[in-house]
């Protein structure tokens, strides 16, 4: 606090008048703020005003004489140690109090100071918003160390921003980078070393820059903020108007302030990322949603315009996908936009059930049709009347089950076992498989006129691998899911985790990515999730191969695809790709060796 200092006479106490007022009166008369019983004085002799940043001293008539530093004046903006004289009377302007205790009263201050230090760390593991933690850092250490200004710098994106800054009377500063000396702010990021400058204007390192010349600085300190030895910031204080401020004593306590701060800041600089990066999630998602399924590729926004064009209409739709792509999620979501929406949505899986009970389950059975069939019970057709049938995995049906499938759907009507009565059912058909049912249907496994019945509109889902950043979305998407349901605190995943998670071919697609996800929540011990927390081991991740080695093998594939197409014609095939004959040739002869047995 601001202060005027005098000594009555030599060898006297000092006697000090504490400046925290607006308007402090200085005079003869006892009813003044500063009173000296001195007869050269007039009742009221001078003033001074406080404006919030200046003190100001001025005379109160003309014949109230005033010198400062020796010069006679009317009226003069103080300064750290002005003399100002007054008749016969010196006083001495101090903007801080002198250290004029004692040791006692130095440890004393000590103590003060780490109790503050305490109670600032309380008050930040209490707060986990960014702001906050950065005003109520500022606020803190501006009090304790006697700096008019203080500022909050952090590392981002390779750039130092300035991201709070308070002055004496915890206010925020503004165009505050304007107030940063450059040179000194260089001086700590080089040596991640505290600094302490007494008197910018006059000390011979500094008096050149020109940072320090413009701003006309006086004392300034400034501390590095680190995390396992990396600067990520830097805390600024400063006074522009004493010199000397700051001392050893300041400078370890502020460095024992961001030694703490740092930790909390690092802490705070993490959630509010991760909210951010949620937020963006959050938005991302909502434009990538369709009902339950998330996709923003090219191949699955054709899904979705599919979905929405069969969806209105009756016709049965054929879902073809590798195992864990989310068929059944499109089948719910083709019975959630057609007009049976508010009829059922019945699941069977063919595949799962053993062939001598499938059929009960499909059609029903009656009372005594077959040992155990101690009550007549309906089948999922009859179960589905009015909504949706998705018969899942409809490849793994016997061909003995796929004839009477057919017949029922050809006649819209089924028979329970051990009954001879039809009962009329009226439901949508919507099936899924894994399998080449084409390559089926050659092989003699799937009957092709049921093929036809259930193939209306195909749907072909896209595998993870093929879906771009889809599968990074996903993972975000999962993770925030099952941290909520098992009650973890993991936050999001390393960038060596992201990149693992790109490279990864994920053979079981969006229900292997569940699997890993789930398991590396529940056993994480850490805020971020590793490559190794997903199993992702480096022999797992699918290699880069060279471009001409991708080439060859596209053409490779994409010759058989031809070829299939075309039922193994070849001259069609070499006429389609617009090649010669002779290199369809070339190509199955190369098939046909690297098949063959070393």
């Amino acid at each position: 606090m601001a202060s005027l200092q005098f000594v009555p006479h030599p060898g006297a106490a000092v006697q000090s008048f504490p400046l925290h007022k607006r308007i402090t009166t200085i005079g003869r008369s006892p009813d003044n703020d500063v009173s000296l019983l001195q007869a050269d004085l007039l009742d009221v002799h001078a003033h001074i005003y406080f404006d919030g940043s200046h003190f100001t001293l001025s005379s109160m008539s003309k014949a109230a004489a005033l010198c400062v530093n020796g010069k006679k004046v009317k009226a003069e903006r103080l300064r750290h140690q002005d003399r100002i004289r007054l008749g016969e009377i010196e006083l001495t302007f101090l903007l801080q109090d002198p250290c004029l205790i004692d040791e006692s009263e130095k440890e004393k201050a000590r103590l003060e100071a780490y109790r503050k230090m305490v109670e600032f760390c309380q008050r930040l593991s209490a707060n986990n918003a960014l702001e906050d933690l950065l005003t109520t850092l500022l606020d803190s250490v501006t009090e304790l160390t006697g700096a008019d200004k203080g500022m909050v710098i952090l590392l981002e994106g390779g750039k130092l921003q300035v991201k709070a800054a308070r002055n004496i009377h915890k206010e925020n500063i503004e165009d505050a980078v304007q107030k940063v000396s450059d040179s000194i702010i260089a001086r700590v990021i080089q040596t991640r070393q505290p600094i302490i400058v007494s008197d910018a204007l006059n000390d011979d390192q500094w008096k050149t820059s020109a940072s320090v010349m413009n701003l006309k600085l006086c004392s300034v300190m400034a501390v590095p903020l680190l995390e396992k030895g990396n600067l990520f910031g830097i805390l600024y204080l400063g006074n522009d108007n004493v010199v000397n401020l700051f001392e050893e004593r300041s400078l370890e306590i502020l460095t024992l302030f961001a030694a703490q701060a740092s930790l909390l800041l690092q802490n705070a600089l993490l959630l509010n990322e991760l909210k951010l990066d949620n937020q963006e999630l959050s938005q991302r998602l909502e434009r990538m949603r369709f009902g339950e399924i998330i996709g923003a590729c090219d191949p699955m926004r054709q899904v979705f315009r599919l979905i929405e064009k069969v969806a209105p209409t009756d016709v049965s739709v054929l879902i073809q996908g590798e195992t864990g792509t989310g068929k059944e999620l499109v089948a719910r979501r083709v019975h959630e936009m057609s007009p049976r929406s508010k009829g059922p949505f019945v699941i069977i899986h063919c595949g799962a059930i053993p062939e001598n009970l499938l059929e009960s389950e499909l059609f029903g059975h009656v009372r005594g049709a077959f040992t155990g069939a101690v009550a007549t019970r309906i089948g999922k057709f009859q179960a589905a009347h009015g909504g949706t049938l998705f018969l899942d995995e409809i490849g793994e049906l016997s061909t003995h089950l796929q004839v009477k499938l057919l017949r029922a759907l050809q006649e819209k009507a089924v028979t329970k076992i051990g009954d001879n009565r039809l009962e009329a059912v009226d439901i949508r058909i919507v099936s899924a498989t894994n399998r080449d049912l084409d390559r089926a249907i050659k092989d003699g496994g799937f009957r092709e006129d049921l093929f036809f019945r259930l193939n209306v509109i195909g749907i072909h889902l896209p595998p993870l691998r093929d879906r771009g950043d889809d599968g990074i979305t996903l993972a975000k998407y999962l993770l925030e899911k099952y941290v909520k349901e098992f009650d973890k605190r993991v936050r999001g995943f390393t960038p060596g985790a992201i990149c693992a998670m790109r490279q990864y071919g994920w053979p079981g697609n969006i229900r292997e990515m569940e699997n890993r996800l789930k398991k590396a929540v529940v056993l994480a011990d850490k805020a971020l999730l590793t490559p190794e927390d997903l199993d992702l081991h480096r022999e797992e991740i699918e290699p880069v191969h060279p471009l001409a080695q991708a080439k060859d093998d596209f053409q490779r594939r994409y010759i058989n695809e031809v070829l299939l197409r075309n039922n193994g014609n070849r001259t069609k095939t070499a006429k389609d790709l617009g090649v010669d004959p002779r290199t369809i040739f070339r190509h199955l002869e190369t098939e046909r060796q690297d098949m063959e047995p070393n």
